[in-house]
């Protein structure tokens, strides 16, 4: 008889990743981060189950201890994050050999019975298959009701940026708009971290940089703030969009990658080169010209996969290998960029200082890298990694200013947030202190705009306006600058934007 193909071993390599996958697709998390999971967790089962077929002579049993394997290896880091602090089963020198001990023994009283399993394995692949539909259908109904709603707020909302246009150039200049995420403002930095970042400054300022010493952000999150900033406006009606009450921010992802100002640049002949950040809307833009991936050397360079990888028997590996040559790769291929022939507009979004924390101060790595979606906001790791980030901007800084190109850059560094070390653990409450806003509202912003547009900057500019007054200046555009204002918002109800500006304002 020829011997029937097992399936639940596959069905529960793909269910851990599509669960992690399901349960934070409201952070706007790409389904295409998914596929190279997948497809190692697929191309590894096959490996394990045609050589326990090759041992064993017997498909069920095979299947079985494949399965039991698997489910083995996918739950370790939750139960070790479950049990930390509380048994002292939650260190990995007690909980491995545990779990060697507990797939030893599966995988012995699989060998030695002589019952049918036919009945078991049919069991085992109706609950592998039940998973993985359940958390698909979960994808499937999310991705229905956020395509509505991103689909509405096209189609409804009639704006300024919608309608203007810009005018003829008499230089198409490369534009750099380079994020780097959760820098914190000069004045947080000496207030809370106890820190002077004014050589950095100084740097900056004697290269022809101005300093907006007394800018905020407009929205605390990055992916409100971004969808402000790439489409020069705010973002407030997304309230009635999509309901106060709608948690998921797919729709201002759908915003970043999809925006007006990417738009209104390659409609002028400009190349969009997009680098890959490795988080979010950010990761991947399926409207670049150019998608630089830089997913370097390390496994675990992008925000999902580091925290699958955390939550399994992967977990007691440095995992901050991945993020660190991705990192490197950016600031690396950054300096290459202006070897590409025509006017770019190159948007990188890099997640530093932001956790997780992969870099010493002179760039060392850090020892233990642990991520979660909320972040882990440690003063003392994130002030080194605010300073090996320093130096690695100034490098880039020399670099694209030294290059041979006929007319200078627009450079502009700008965070989208500030960090968020005096929040309980990274999330953001309902009722905030005074001292919690200005550390998340208050960031660093820098511009570098030539033939003396730094003339129209001011101290107090917000993200909001800075595309504004580039295409003012630069393309003879006419758009009115907007107040600056910063909005903050919970973690559980995005949408809901109250006004801060009095509280966060410099005195």
């Amino acid at each position: 008889m020829k011997k029937p193909f097992i399936i639940h071993p596959f069905l529960f390599a793909i269910f851990p990743i599509l669960f992690l996958f399901s349960h934070n697709i409201d952070r706007a998390v790409s389904f295409s981060e998914t596929l190279l999971p997948v497809a190692i967790a697929l191309g590894f089962t096959l490996l394990l189950v045609l050589l326990s077929r090759l041992i064993l002579r017997d498909n069920k049993k095979a299947g079985i201890i494949v399965s039991i394997f698997l489910v083995l290896f996918f739950s370790y880091g939750h139960v070790h994050d479950m049990m930390w602090g509380r048994l002292f089963i939650g260190k990995h020198r007690y909980l491995l050999p545990t779990w060697g001990i507990l797939f030893a023994c599966g995988a012995y009283f699989t060998i030695r019975t002589r019952r049918d399993l036919r009945n078991f394995t049919s069991i085992l692949d109706i609950v592998a298959f039940s998973l993985v539909v359940v958390s698909l259908l979960n994808i499937g109904v999310y991705e229905f009701k956020t395509r509505g709603a991103w689909q509405y707020s096209r189609s409804t909302e009639d704006r300024e940026t919608n309608t203007t246009d810009l005018g003829d150039a008499a230089t198409l200049r490369d534009i750099y708009y380079i994020i780097l995420d959760g820098y914190a403002s000069s004045s947080t930095l000496k207030a809370i971290y106890g820190y002077d970042n004014h050589e950095f400054t100084d740097y900056l300022t004697e290269k022809g940089f101005y300093i907006a010493s007394k800018s905020r952000s407009n929205y605390a999150f990055t992916r409100l703030s971004l969808a402000s900033s790439l489409n020069m406006e705010y973002i407030n009606y997304l309230s009635d969009v999509v309901g106060v009450e709608w948690k998921d921010l797919a729709v201002p992802s759908q915003m970043v990658d999809d925006s007006k100002v990417m738009n209104l640049l390659k409609s002028k002949g400009y190349k969009y080169i997009h680098f890959s950040s490795g988080s979010g809307p950010t990761n991947f833009n399926k409207y670049a010209d150019l998608e630089v991936q830089c997913r370097g050397l390390g496994i675990g360079g992008d925000e999902f996969t580091m925290v699958l990888m955390q939550t399994t028997m992967l977990q007691p590996l440095n995992i901050g290998v991945g993020r660190r040559a991705k990192v490197l790769c950016t600031f690396s291929r950054l300096a290459e960029v202006h070897r590409i022939e025509g006017p770019k507009f190159v948007f990188a979004h890099i997640m530093c200082p932001h956790p997780p924390y992969v870099f010493g101060a002179n760039g060392e790595p850090v020892p233990k890298t642990e991520l979660k979606f909320s972040g882990d906001w440690d003063k003392e790791k994130y002030l080194n990694q605010l300073i090996f980030v320093n130096k690695k901007v100034e490098v880039l800084v020399d670099e694209i200013l030294l290059s041979k190109s006929e007319v200078s850059p627009i450079i502009i560094l700008q965070a989208d947030h500030g960090p968020y070390s005096t929040f309980p653990d990274g999330s953001m409450p309902d009722r905030p202190t005074e001292k919690m806003l200005r550390e998340a509202m208050r960031i660093f912003n820098a511009y570098y705009l030539p033939s003396n547009g730094n003339d129209l900057l001011y101290d107090s500019i917000t993200p909001v306006n800075t595309f504004r007054l580039v295409f003012n200046f630069y393309f003879d555009a006419n758009y009115k600058l907007l107040d600056d204002q910063s909005y903050y918002s919970p973690s559980g109800h995005p949408y809901k934007f109250m006004n801060v500006t009095d509280k966060v304002d410099y005195d």
